[in-house]
């Protein structure tokens, strides 16, 4: 007879940084998967090897967790995203010098997201589930985007006779092929997709 495989709960103590960033980063493969709605905390502590008070202790609440992971990805995002246009990250959104345009923003953004579906299907469902009231990230999604849509009206200021339509737009086109792209990854190109699209989009 076949059983579940036991999760050992007597693994060597980590430094509570990198205990915090396990629990982090295995929460967002199983949002990824799942929803927020069908995340169990059980399943989170047994794939770090605690047991879900000692989990709970580094991290609080079901709801806090979710806000922590999100705002975890967003800084290791930034990184990334930093990293592709050769800037400091503290650099990465400054307004003065004006060091990136909108249009290159994008396509790094693009092509950082192409080499990792897992990420982009976690905000994907998250933004989607969070679009009700009573979801713990409902507040944190609609800050987000505002952010976003402040970001890239900046970037495009003096270039365009209405740089906040156009961040509305580029939001909107970007976050559709997505979608797309994440339904159907074997027909669809994300990259390609976008740089056809942005071609028009960014049209002089």
């Amino acid at each position: 007879m076949q059983t579940s495989p036991e999760f050992r709960r007597d693994r060597a103590r980590l430094p509570a940084a990198e205990r915090r960033r396990q629990i982090l980063e295995m929460t967002t493969r199983l949002i990824a998967e799942r929803g927020f709605w069908g995340l169990s905390m059980q399943d989170v502590a047994d794939g770090c090897g605690l047991t879900v008070p000692g989990m709970l202790h580094h991290v609080g609440s079901k709801d806090s967790l979710l806000v922590a992971v999100l705002e975890y990805r967003d800084e290791e995002d930034a990184r990334s995203l930093a990293g592709k246009l050769g800037l400091p990250v503290h650099q990465l959104w400054a307004e003065e010098p004006r060091r990136v345009t909108l249009p290159e923003v994008c396509s790094a953004l693009v092509r950082r997201n192409a080499e990792q579906p897992e990420i982009v299907r976690l905000f994907a469902v998250l933004e989607a589930e969070s679009l009700a009231p009573g979801h713990p990230a409902h507040g944190y999604f609609k800050t987000r985007q505002r952010r976003t849509l402040d970001q890239f009206a900046a970037l495009a200021e003096g270039d365009v006779p209405g740089p906040r339509e156009l961040a509305v737009q580029v939001v909107a086109l970007m976050d559709g092929l997505q979608i797309q792209w994440l339904r159907e990854p074997e027909t669809i190109d994300l990259v390609t997709a976008w740089d056809a699209a942005a071609a028009r989009l960014f049209r002089p």
